[in-house]
């Protein structure tokens, strides 16, 4: 079976999206299909998560067919699914966004 992730990437004011297929068993999280991506595909692929390793949630949130979700949370599924960033947040770079509240942020 194999699932399509159809991804905005890029930086602000220069996105464009990528589609990509992805090998997958059922159960498996919309995070495990970007995991497995960017270790088999695309190493430069950006998004968010800490869940895995340090026991934090609500890093790997994004837009998830048109409605925010966490991608670790959101089963992976056949056929396209189409990712993209936070809405009303400042995008970094593919599907990162700022997620830092203004007055913790570095000034630069």
């Amino acid at each position: 079976m194999k699932a399509t992730l159809s991804i905005q990437r890029g930086t602000p004011g220069e996105t464009r999206h990528q589609t990509f297929d992805v090998a997958f068993e059922p159960g498996q999280s919309v995070l495990d299909g970007l995991r497995a991506l960017r270790r088999t595909s695309d190493p430069s692929l950006a998004f968010r998560f800490s869940c895995i390793n340090a026991n934090a949630c609500k890093e790997c949130m994004m837009l998830i067919d048109g409605k925010v979700d966490y991608a670790c949370t959101v089963r992976l599924k056949e056929g396209m699914t189409v990712l993209a960033p936070l809405p009303k947040k400042k995008l970094i770079r593919d599907l990162v966004t700022e997620i830092a509240p203004p007055d913790e942020r570095l000034l630069r």
